[in-house]
């Protein structure tokens, strides 16, 4: 008898019970650490003035624990500050931060003293916006101008400042005639006790420096003789407990007011965390880069609550999120409470005690209820932790090769050569071309030209798809009736694919969720600048190949016409005043309020690519018809054109390495981009094997593209795309973090693509609805070709087979033909049909589960959508 085999199988659902248990974890951490750990400081003012570290060797990107820190812009600060005046007091060490931040205010004003002369002077400077800044020289906190800011008469409207920092200690140290320790400590009490007073504020915000900390090492001998590091840590642990005391800090003080567990003073501790012994000469004075930041660290303690909470919320340390205005607040109970009430009302109001825990139809609102609350809690609440990027070439280039290794890994081969361009390599295409974005923006590898460049090509290879994909099927079908589908019979319902019905599905399919996203999370429409750019090109194309149509078989007129409608969008974007009366005209009628010069960046950007996809459609279909690939001659020329597309990307990529930055190379882009997008076409499309061959992995992440492109704005990244996403707190567990958040975000990107499909299926009323962006299902998917080369064509979205169509003969008029027989239809299958048939022969949309049916069509439909996000955009409130 043979011995049994260990067999291993493995549950077909383990990546929903993976996705499940990670999603579960994530959000019990997210409520231990928002109620727990992070309840005595929710909006992160203590640690950002406590904790944090540098996430770079260059010392421009600190990070506070917790919390995205913002680099302050001069408009910034006027925007804030308005015309109060800003106040430092101390010694060189506050003068230095002093100059910082007048630096930060206004770039023009000097960022230290004009000799060694005024070293210990007062300084007053005045900004461009008329903010005034002043020092004023007092290491002993003892002169009468300091005694004016500490104990103030009652200020005038307008005069008390809006920041006033206090530094002292050093001298002290620096000089024993002074009194020493004894003498700075009761200056220090009765100072403090002055600044703390709530009845007389001495300014808007009150900030007491630490004692810096001294390189000992780097000091002159008589500083070094003077200035103990023990001494500076004794005076710091002082400073803490008079600022802060225990009872502040107790995180069982669940009863104490918010008064009693707020300081007056802020006291950053963390400017000494991020000093570094590279970063000074003598030991006592750091480099203007490290002080900036810490100048930084001060305006976003004092204006990060201050400044408008608009998109983008790209600032969390001090700042609390906006709550939302009774407008958004209804949209977000609207698309938040859809899936659950769908879920909810059979159970109420239909009585069936069968009745499964959720049915079919119930899970596409759910999933898009769910995965837009889940949304918003992560990056419009505190719930989670949000931190900056920061670009590290060891880790993308790891997981750049981490993900190659893994898509060629899943590579599979077909039993026949699916053709050029069919459909599983371009989803395996569009997978690893997306993969490739997300770890660009994780990293914020925006700021490297040489990765920067290559990925501008990645987005012009989407757009290459989308004329490739959408030419080639207007060439075949050729039809361009409105709506016709509502005019031919059941029987051929699906045989007559209407265009403009496909034309309807491709745009609700791209902008659905997208809009879903623009009103829950309050952003602009545009800034998903993915979606908005292919609906835009998809038009275009729609409509050059519209123009004429019934001529499109003639070469030459359709070569010209699509050289026409390039001239005359190249034109019309290329005339800024053009695009701006567009959007005026918008803004005035529907409340639409877009950016005409970013739309005109991104639009100009890949202003060609599309019609090189739209040349190569027609090349494609050409050679096919002329079987030119049968000529003796076919595989040298096959051969040379695969050389030659190895010299261009290997010129391509050298020649984008050597631009100086990616302004100069996005001057070169447009003209360009179709050279190494060609080349890898045909490298790819070489021979048989590799046109058989594709990517499961890279696949599965094509299918959901356009989700995971937009929703990573909020749930991978964070911030609106400006920082990423932790669960987990603590910023050295990033790497555990990425790999929570990435489990998170693909599987709910995947199940909202699913979902998308199906709720655009009902809206357009058809039964199979194309998937994104371009290319059609190959030959083994579609009805059975006529030779093999036709069965390797490329033809987007053309009817699925008949075999549906020819069972439903037998069947009774009334059933829907692409269904017959079926027990238990789905919701989206009863409200697929069109408004053109019979009420009585078909389910429609129950009004609130009686026995009244609507059935609106396709056109009524997206009338109710239009006039419902008009009248949405018209009493939105904008900033």
């Amino acid at each position: 008898m043979a011995p049994r085999r260990l067999a291993v199988s493995l549950n077909p659902l383990w990546y929903h019970y993976v996705a499940a248990a990670t999603l579960g974890c994530a959000l019990l951490l997210g409520l231990f650490r928002y109620y727990v750990i992070d309840r005595l400081d929710p909006i992160h003012c203590n640690a950002l003035l406590t904790k944090g570290r540098w996430l770079d060797h260059a010392f421009k990107n600190w990070q506070p624990e917790g919390c995205m820190m913002y680099n302050y812009q001069p408009k910034d600060v006027e925007t804030c500050i308005n015309t109060k005046p800003i106040v430092f007091i101390g010694d060189s060490v506050t003068r230095q931060l002093f100059f910082q931040t007048a630096h930060v205010v206004d770039s023009t004003l000097p960022s230290a003293p004009p000799d060694d002369e005024h070293k210990h002077s007062d300084h007053l400077l005045t900004a461009k916006s008329g903010i005034q800044l002043s020092f004023h020289w007092d290491p002993f906190l003892n002169t009468s101008d300091t005694q004016k800011y500490i104990h103030p008469n009652v200020y005038q409207a307008g005069e008390r400042p809006a920041l006033l920092v206090v530094g002292s200690g050093l001298w002290y140290l620096r000089y024993p005639d002074s009194g020493g320790l004894p003498a700075w400590e009761l200056k220090i009490e009765s100072t403090l006790d002055a600044l703390s007073d709530p009845a007389n504020r001495p300014a808007d915000t009150v900030a007491f420096l630490p004692v810096e900390d001294v390189i000992p090492s780097k000091l002159s001998k008589d500083r070094a003789e003077s200035m103990r590091s023990s001494d500076i840590d004794a005076m710091n642990s002082d400073l803490l407990h008079r600022i802060r005391p225990p009872h502040i800090n107790d995180p069982f003080a669940f009863f104490a007011p918010a008064s009693q567990r707020e300081s007056p003073i802020a006291l950053p501790l963390v400017f000494n965390s991020m000093l570094d012994p590279s970063q000074t000469d003598d030991g006592l004075h750091f480099s203007d880069t490290v002080v900036k930041m810490q100048a930084n660290v001060l305006l976003n303690l004092r204006c990060n609550d201050v400044l408008p909470k608009t998109f983008p919320i790209d600032k969390t340390c001090c700042r609390s999120y906006p709550w939302p205005s009774p407008i958004h607040l209804l949209v977000l109970a609207a698309v938040i409470l859809w899936g659950p009430v769908i879920w909810f009302l059979p159970r109420r109001l239909g009585g069936n005690a069968n009745m499964p825990w959720v049915t079919e139809e119930q899970i596409p609102a759910l999933v898009i209820s769910g995965s837009l609350a889940l949304i918003y809690l992560a990056d419009r609440t505190g719930f989670w932790l949000k931190e900056q990027k920061q670009f590290s070439p060891w880790s993308f280039g790891f997981l750049c090769f981490l993900s190659l290794a893994v898509g060629l890994l899943t590579v599979k081969r077909a039993d026949n050569d699916l053709g050029f361009l069919n459909r599983d390599q371009t989803d395996e295409w569009k997978g690893w071309m997306q993969i490739a974005i997300l770890i660009y923006h994780y990293f914020g590898a925006s700021k490297i030209s040489g990765i920067y460049n290559p990925i501008r090509v990645l987005v012009a290879s989407y757009l290459f798809m989308t004329g490739y994909g959408h030419t080639t099927f207007y060439i075949k079908k050729a039809d361009f009736g409105f709506l016709r589908v509502a005019h031919v019979s059941t029987l051929t319902l699906h045989r007559q694919f209407s265009i403009e019905r496909y034309l309807v599905q491709i745009l609700v399919r791209l902008n659905l969720y997208t809009l879903f996203l623009a009103y829950t999370m309050n952003t602009d429409y545009i800034s998903y600048y993915f979606s908005p750019l292919v609906s835009m090109w998809y038009l275009i194309i729609y409509g050059t190949m519209f123009a004429g149509s019934q001529y499109n078989d003639r070469t030459v007129f359709l070569v010209g016409k699509i050289l026409l409608s390039m001239a005359l969008v190249t034109w019309f974007m290329k005339e800024p005043w053009l695009l701006e009366t567009v959007f005026s005209f918008l803004e005035h009628l529907c409340g639409i309020h877009w950016s005409a010069r970013e739309w005109s960046f991104r639009a100009n950007l890949d202003l060609w690519i599309v019609y090189f996809g739209m040349f190569t459609a027609i090349a494609v279909i050409k050679i096919r018809e002329y079987r030119l690939t049968d000529i003796p001659q076919w595989p040298l020329v096959a051969k040379g054109g695969i050389g030659l597309s190895a010299v261009v990307l290997l010129w391509y990529f050298a020649f984008e390495l050597s631009q100086p930055d990616k302004f100069v190379y996005n001057t070169w882009h447009p003209y360009i981009s179709f050279l190494p997008v060609g080349a890898f076409v045909v490298l790819r499309n070489a021979n048989g094997v590799l046109r058989s061959a594709s990517s499961k992995a890279f696949a599965f992440i094509g299918r959901c593209s356009l989700e995971t492109f937009i929703i990573q704005y909020h749930l991978w990244l964070a911030g609106d795309t400006k920082g990423i996403l932790l669960v987990i707190p603590g910023t050295r567990w990033r790497p555990l973090n990425m790999v929570l958040t990435t489990i998170v975000f693909i599987y709910i990107s995947h199940r909202v693509a699913e979902a998308t499909g199906e709720i655009t299926k009902w809206i357009c009323g058809t039964k199979k609805p194309p998937s994104l962006p371009t290319v059609a299902e190959t030959s083994n998917r579609q009805s059975a070709p006529s030779s093999q080369n036709e069965g390797a064509e490329v033809i987007f979205m053309a009817p699925e087979d008949d075999s549906s169509n020819q069972k439903e003969e037998g069947s009774a008029p009334s059933r829907e033909p692409d269904t017959p027989g079926r027990p238990g239809r789905r919701w989206v299958d009863r409200l697929a049909d069109d408004s053109s048939s019979q009420t009585s022969s078909r389910a429609g949309f129950r009004v609130w589960y009686g026995e009244t049916e609507w059935n609106p069509g396709v056109a009524t439909k997206l009338l109710i959508g239009f006039a419902t996000l008009w009248l949405v955009n018209i009493v939105w409130p904008y900033p």
